[in-house]
């Protein structure tokens, strides 16, 4: 494997610049107009069909080479965040409010790289489907891709995605097998009561006592509902009521990020959110409206392709820089519904630890990728694609 890090590293100037170009021009969900059409190109330059219009400005690069009958997908993301960016460096962002502080510009330099080298020095027999998607910030780009027939256009038996990991040493790889991220749901709770003046309380029924209960009560879902064993967080995120000391207001809301690694802890946390607030607001005699939105659902890893992965990256960076069975994550990923339709795998690639480049935090103001991966991320990619297509790297 080193003559292979040896070629990808020796490519990964071209690619820094491409992913320091995406940084200063970052765009958000849906509106990755300008970087979908610098895939598109360079895909179309290496010798990929390219198909656009999944998910609106997703890309989808596909080299079939040989008779093999084996398939496998490669995912990058593509979208910035609304975001601030503090960083002052020449590839900061030109767009002000919007910044790529999540790694997505890293992650689509690293699978640019890696077709490149595939397309011109690649060994495989197979059908190679590298696949560029929006809007994985809260938007379910990954959906909406399958929605609009990917897996139909483009069947895959296996699908891989990578993600930079800050607080874990730059060029190692993590990776977990079964639920590794958290599905993530967003529930807004309006209690309805009766307003009034603050100095006669008791001609009202006060929402904003209601919720401090509710607040309250809603912590011990996660304390003695849920199995110790298990992992879950209620978090309540936002708290609305009232415009003035001596107003009882007539309503309040809160809004609140639900998580599980588990898909029946997650029916759990919803059945009970919707319990206690009903019965919360009963108490207070005010009603509870709840709107309970699912989103991202658990990420689960297949485990032969988690084992899969985990054997090619030891075999590229040694025992030493791979963690199996790393712990789970409670942040979520829109990866987790391409893995509801193929087996497959997603892990992490260290970004930076302790004080050092690229150990800032994933949606911080100053955080950036760490350009030291993209030789070694790109490697990944055609190491796993080699081997997968059954061919040595």
């Amino acid at each position: 494997m080193a003559a292979l890090l040896d070629a990808l590293y020796a490519q990964a100037d071209e690619f820094i610049a491409i992913r320091h170009d995406i940084h200063s021009e970052p765009e958000l969900a849906y509106e990755e107009f300008r970087t979908s059409d610098l895939v598109a190109e360079r895909l179309a330059s290496y010798g990929y069909a390219v198909h656009r219009g999944l998910g609106g400005t997703g890309v989808v690069g596909q080299l079939v080479r040989g008779s093999g009958a084996k398939r496998v997908g490669l995912r990058a993301d593509m979208d910035a965040l609304p975001i601030v960016e503090s960083n002052t460096f020449g590839h900061a962002s030109k767009r002000r409010g919007v910044m790529h502080a999540c790694g997505h510009d890293g992650h689509t330099a690293m699978l640019l790289s890696a077709a490149k080298y595939l397309a011109a020095s690649g060994r495989f027999d197979g059908t190679l489907n590298l696949i560029f998607q929006p809007a994985e910030e809260g938007k379910a780009g990954a959906r909406r891709m399958i929605e609009d027939g990917l897996f139909e256009r483009f069947p895959c038996d296996a699908v891989f995605g990578m993600h930079n990991m800050p607080g874990i040493a730059q060029g190692t790889f993590h990776v977990r097998p079964g639920a590794a991220l958290a599905s993530s749901d967003r529930v807004v709770i309006t209690l309805h009561g009766v307003g009034g003046h603050g100095a006669l309380p008791q001609r009202t029924a006060d929402p904003i006592v209601a919720a401090a209960s509710l607040v309250m009560a809603l912590q011990t879902i996660v304390s003695r509902n849920v199995d110790p064993l298990d992992a879950a967080v209620v978090t309540v995120g936002m708290l609305h009521a009232g415009a003035a000391s001596n107003v009882i207001p007539p309503s309040a809301t809160m809004e609140l990020s639900v998580r599980a690694l588990d898909r029946d802890v997650r029916d759990l946390l919803e059945r009970r959110i919707h319990a206690l607030a009903q019965a919360q607001a009963e108490s207070f005699g005010l009603r509870a409206e709840v709107n309970y939105e699912r989103s991202y659902p658990v990420l689960v890893n297949t485990q032969a392709e988690a084992e899969f992965a985990c054997s090619v990256a030891r075999d590229l960076v040694g025992d030493g820089k791979v963690r199996w069975n790393a712990p789970p994550v409670t942040g979520s990923e829109d990866f987790a519904f391409m893995l509801d339709e193929v087996p497959g795998c997603y892990f992490f690639i260290g970004n930076g630890e302790g004080d050092g480049v690229g150990a800032c935090s994933v949606h911080n103001p100053g955080y950036d990728f760490n350009d030291r991966n993209i030789g070694v991320g790109a490697a990944m990619w055609v190491a796993l694609a080699q081997r997968f297509l059954q061919a040595s790297a």
